[in-house]
């Protein structure tokens, strides 16, 4: 009889483990290798295709925009008094300067305080040129004074030496010599006092002067201030441009800082374009810029980007 054998049967059964771990190694590796493989160039017909060579250059894109020019310079006149409308010197579209006079306005109380302010002036000035006759005169007078108290003091000084001489040689009492030492003493203070006096009238009357003085300072500076304001009631351009509106009429009042009128410098124009939401974000400050007149092409470049939008355009 067949014994099989226990070395035969394990043997078949490590074959069969060995070409299984073949097949799986050899089903990995493949699987890798098809994971590494680049895709496949795209194919095309080749009597569709236009052969070139490749360059480098500007991707231009291209934002479009309807919009209008307008004036850099555009200054809007107000009231700088209360006043009523008198007469009106210039019409929308006049040619003016920045002195141009386009309104003239009326207002009692500014007149008047102009003619109070100048009325005032003039006493003060008046007071301060009679102060400084007095206060002349007044020093005047004191060192006159002065000089009389020096002048009598000198006679008595001298009457003293004499008396005193006199008296040592037994020729006159003590009484007289003491008499006129009292009376010299005497005027030496006087003069003292009296020069004193002097300084003291110089002193006031430098002080005197210096607040009459800055009186007539703030009345000069108030007559300024009204006869400015007496002026703008004259309404001037304030640049040189086109009158563009006047928005009162002859007659009208109107109220301190109330718009007048509007005047544009039409020589120095911008371009104000609308543009669509979605399309604006690719516009950026600095940007060269194309902009059609219907005159010519002007080149410009962007200088503001409105952050609001409006019916859909920035």
């Amino acid at each position: 009889m067949d014994i099989p054998r226990k070395s035969a049967a394990k043997k078949r059964k490590i074959k069969r483990i060995v070409y299984a771990l073949i097949l799986l190694i050899a089903v990995a590796g493949i699987t890798v290798g098809v994971t590494r493989l680049k895709p496949a160039a795209p194919s095309a017909q080749k009597d569709i295709m236009l052969p070139d060579t490749v360059k480098r250059g500007n991707m231009l894109r291209q934002v479009r925009g309807l919009g209008t020019l307008v004036p850099e310079e555009i200054r809007y006149v107000p009231a700088l008094s209360l006043g009523r409308i008198e007469k009106r010197l210039a019409q929308p579209g006049a040619q003016v300067k920045a002195d141009t006079v386009i309104l003239e306005l009326s207002n009692p109380e500014i007149q008047q305080a102009f003619i109070d302010a100048e009325s005032q002036l003039r006493a003060a000035a008046a007071n301060l040129t009679t102060l400084k006759v007095q206060n002349q005169k007044q020093i005047l007078d004191q060192e006159a004074t002065l000089a009389q108290a020096k002048s009598d003091f000198n006679k008595a000084k001298m009457q003293f030496e004499v008396n005193d001489s006199l008296g040592k040689a037994g020729l006159k009492s003590k009484l007289e010599v003491d008499l006129s030492k009292i009376a010299a003493e005497d005027l030496e203070s006087r003069v003292a006092l009296e020069t004193k006096r002097l300084a003291s009238n110089r002193d006031e009357g430098v002080a005197k002067l210096a607040a009459e003085d800055e009186k007539v300072r703030q009345l000069k500076d108030a007559v300024q201030l009204k006869r400015k304001q007496l002026e703008a009631l004259k309404v001037r351009a304030g640049i040189d441009g086109e009158l563009q509106t006047v928005e009162i009429q002859v007659g009208q009042q109107v109220t301190l800082g109330q718009n007048l009128a509007r005047v544009a410098n039409p020589k120095r124009l911008k371009a104000e374009l609308k543009v669509a939401e979605t399309q604006a974000k690719d516009i950026q400050l600095g940007q060269r810029v194309s902009i059609d007149t219907r005159n010519g092409i002007i080149q410009g470049k962007v200088i503001r980007i409105d952050p609001h939008v409006d019916n859909g355009t920035r």
